[in-house]
């Protein structure tokens, strides 16, 4: 954990700061935090209609989420936690459709022994497709080229 400021306390100034900034957008969400583990903290912002927050393929929602670590920096410059920003539970339904899809692919490369490369994904999406093709027996993936541009390849196991 930072010194001098407890996981919930930089919680607590993301929340506020995420608050406030969607209040002077006129966004009207309501923004909760919550721990997800000893060393990270969501804070999430639910309500209708909040796309734009989010982004193409979550673009924007990264962009709140390294403002609000910046945020949170500032207030606590030794070090601080992990901190999550969602939006109306985006990287929920993100991670479960990168499941659907990584898996499909998985059962395409058993079925053809053949390796396919996807599209570049951000390094959140990388590690849900990795996650969910890990558990599939016959496969496996690894990651190649260079941000923003680093894409999985999926592979025969063996």
């Amino acid at each position: 954990m930072a010194e001098g400021m407890t996981l919930e306390e930089q919680g607590e100034v993301g929340r506020a700061f995420l608050a406030g900034l969607l209040s002077e957008y006129g966004v009207s969400a309501s923004v909760e935090t919550r721990l997800l583990d000893d060393e990270t903290v969501e804070i999430a912002a639910m309500g209708e209609d909040l796309g734009l927050l989010v982004g193409p393929r979550g673009s924007t929602l990264s962009a709140l989420q390294d403002l609000t670590r910046a945020v949170v920096q500032r207030q606590c410059p030794s070090r601080t936690d992990r901190i999550l920003v969602d939006v109306a539970g985006y990287r929920e339904k993100r991670s479960a459709a990168l499941k659907r899809f990584s898996t499909q692919i998985a059962e395409e490369v058993i079925a053809t022994g053949q390796e396919k490369a996807l599209e570049a994904m951000s390094p959140a999406d990388r590690k849900a497709v990795h996650d969910a093709v890990n558990e599939i027996e016959g496969v496996s993936t690894r990651s190649e080229g260079e941000d923003p541009n680093r894409y999985i390849v999926i592979a025969p196991a063996g």
